[in-house]
């Protein structure tokens, strides 16, 4: 496992990136949190399959993108590498005309949504890399290939609109879609269009989705996934609480860790760990500035070597073990 941090020109678009290898061809199963769209590059890897709620995806394409997520995201595969880039609201606006609503909660070949011309080169490029130390500066130098220029006219005027609307929706407070709609200064109908275009689902769950994937996380790195006290504020008790989990992880937190493989603890950690957040969906517009993490990390990196490393040793062994 490998997170690494994209380029500073990158930082608005993309949110990350992953890499993830298996040695074995054994079927290998890994549950990941709901999430923004994500691009995924499968090299020298067995048939990948995954689950979105009852939907199942399967052999998920070589070249596959993951679009934004309400359910918990079960991926099994059986050997080989996989690499992950994550996308941003504003970087989809960059890259396509399709409506993030159509890919929710749905895995679709990539070259469909973006441009295949520069899917298919990236692919191949990636591919023929000696180890993951290289995918960084690869993605950092090819990644550009799929941006298009910032758009003019009225897609150019949501642009600010979308960092607005993702600034709002990964800080604490209460789901108020009228309330959101008075601060960024839009009717409510032009919210609701944009967030559908852009983050691929309404306002309501949009918001929605971070405030429980805030309060999940608050309670894991707590150790004490029943502690009511680290809810968002917005929540009514820990059965609101419950009840949203049941929408966005089909099960209680504790079920859900419980039948996790230690692979997800050790991502939610060293995500946090290199990019400033525990998970995609909680990612702020234009990323996390290393020393905002110095409290998290050390020593500070703009790369996962080191402190991936020491999340991965950090551990506990019975957890190790599952």
């Amino acid at each position: 496992m490998r997170y690494d941090r994209p380029a500073e020109t990158l930082a608005d678009c993309i949110t990350g990136y992953t890499v993830y290898h298996a040695d074995s061809q054994d079927a290998l199963s890994d549950c990941f949190l709901p999430a923004p769209v994500m691009l995924c590059i499968f090299v020298e890897a067995g048939r990948v399959t995954a689950k979105i709620g009852n939907h199942l995806f399967d052999p998920l394409p070589k070249i596959a993108l993951i679009g934004p997520t309400t359910r918990a995201l079960h991926v099994t595969t059986r050997g080989g590498t996989m690499v992950g880039i994550g996308i941003s609201a504003t970087g989809w606006a960059r890259m396509t005309e399709t409506p993030a609503i159509r890919v929710h909660n749905r895995i679709v070949p990539a070259d469909t949504v973006l441009n295949p011309t520069a899917v298919e080169a990236l692919a191949r490029q990636i591919a023929a890399l000696p180890d993951d130390r290289g995918v960084k500066p690869l993605l950092d130098a090819q990644l550009p290939t799929l941006l298009r220029p910032m758009p003019n006219g009225a897609k150019g005027g949501h642009m600010p609109l979308i960092t607005r609307l993702t600034a709002l929706a990964t800080t604490d407070r209460e789901i108020d879609v009228a309330q959101i709609a008075r601060e960024m200064a839009v009717p409510e109908a032009q919210l609701r269009r944009l967030s559908r275009s852009y983050f691929g689902m309404p306002p309501k769950l949009l918001l929605r989705r971070a405030r429980f994937l805030r309060s999940f996380v608050r309670l894991f790195a707590s150790g004490d996934i029943a502690d009511s006290r680290r809810l968002d504020p917005s929540y009514f008790d820990m059965s609101h609480y419950l009840r949203d989990a049941n929408a966005f992880l089909g099960t209680t937190p504790r079920r859900f860790l419980a039948n996790a493989s230690p692979f997800l603890s050790a991502s939610i950690r060293a995500r946090m760990a290199v990019l400033g957040a525990a998970t995609q969906a909680l990612h702020p517009p234009g990323g996390v500035r290393m020393e905002e993490t110095k409290d998290i990390v050390q020593p500070a990196s703009s790369s996962s070597n080191d402190c991936l490393d020491g999340v991965l040793r950090s551990i506990e062994p019975e957890e190790a073990l599952g």
